[in-house]
């Protein structure tokens, strides 16, 4: 939501067919306790530290750069992220309740988030399973954004995910910088270029200002509802090896009519999201088996009789299609 990533339509998709093939487990060492200790402070540091910087996102040649400030108290986390490149954008968060300010076109989206995922804070706790997906190691010691940072290297098991490399501050944990990596190539980046950890942040920080929130402005209220297992009519009949379902839930998306029907699974680190709407008669005809990507998201989309089925996530494509193409509908 706040990295508005550049889609590029994937135009070699003859090359996936040629390549998909069934995932082999690498035989890795398993992980050292002490890298997955470093893991677990990572992931937990961003719940207990003050922090405001400048951060730097690439993808696809595309970079864009954004100001964060988080705080961390008795109240809970509040942060403010604006993005500083192109359409001005603004996320407010108090704990899970997030308002998007999109000054161009006076709208204010609010939404209670339903997952942890938003640079720095990547990492879901707890860590459960993350060694059975990847081989976590330490490499050695960088100095990123004038920070003294312990380098960790996350190997997948197999092919059916990407690698990681993180670069985490020793003081406290929070993670300064952070890669995706495809083979030895790095399609994702998200790294600080100035940090300030534990430092003062007044509460005028983390609230509109008013020259913001002068004017009419146009509210729209995302709504999720978490549903009980099972609820829904569908289901992803066969689940890659590492992937469980975290949830079941309705949503109302931006520029969506009606509520969507969604289901998120994960490896302990990747998210993959399926959503699936029915087909409106007066909208285009989905291209069923349309893939695209933007850094290391990819998206595929296909049609189950009159309902388009967007399968969305950080994994690779093959991934994305043994998902996507194994979600049925309950008899």
């Amino acid at each position: 939501m706040i990295s508005r990533r550049i889609f590029a339509l994937f135009s070699l998709f003859l090359l996936l067919v040629v390549s998909l093939q069934t995932a082999v487990a690498q035989e890795l060492s398993r992980s050292t306790q002490s890298a997955l200790s470093w893991l677990k402070k990572m992931a937990d540091a961003p719940r207990r530290h003050n922090y405001s910087g400048t951060f730097v996102y690439y993808a696809d040649g595309h970079i864009e750069t954004s100001r964060i400030v988080h705080k961390a108290g008795p109240t809970g986390e509040h942060e403010k992220i604006e993005v500083l490149d192109g359409l001005p954008r603004i996320v407010f968060r108090s704990n899970d309740e997030m308002q998007c300010y999109l000054p161009e076109s006076k709208k204010i989206y609010t939404e209670k988030r339903w997952f942890r995922k938003f640079f720095p804070d990547i990492l879901p706790l707890p860590l459960d399973n993350v060694d059975e997906n990847y081989s976590v190691k330490e490499i050695g010691r960088e100095r990123i954004a004038d920070h003294e940072c312990q380098v960790l290297s996350l190997i997948p098991r197999d092919t059916l995910r990407y690698g990681h490399k993180f670069w985490i501050d020793t003081a406290t944990g929070v993670p300064v910088k952070v890669a995706v990596i495809n083979g030895n190539q790095i399609i994702e980046q998200f790294a600080f270029a100035q940090l300030e950890i534990d430092g003062d942040i007044p509460p005028s920080q983390l609230k509109p200002n008013q020259s913001l929130i002068s004017g009419e402005w146009e509210t729209t209220k995302l709504l999720t509802s978490i549903l009980s297992e099972g609820e829904l009519p569908w289901q992803v009949r066969n689940l890659p090896a590492g992937f469980r379902k975290l949830v079941e839930m309705k949503r109302n998306l931006t520029e969506k009519p009606a509520l969507i029907d969604h289901i998120a699974v994960s490896d302990g680190l990747a998210t993959v999201s399926v959503f699936v709407e029915p087909i409106s008669k007066d909208a285009p005809s989905p291209v069923s088996g349309f893939f695209t990507s933007r850094g290391a998201i990819n998206i595929y989309v296909r049609t189950l009789n009159d309902n388009k089925i967007t399968t969305v996530g950080e994994v690779p494509l093959e991934t994305i299609k043994l998902i996507g193409d194994s979600v049925v509908k309950k008899d």
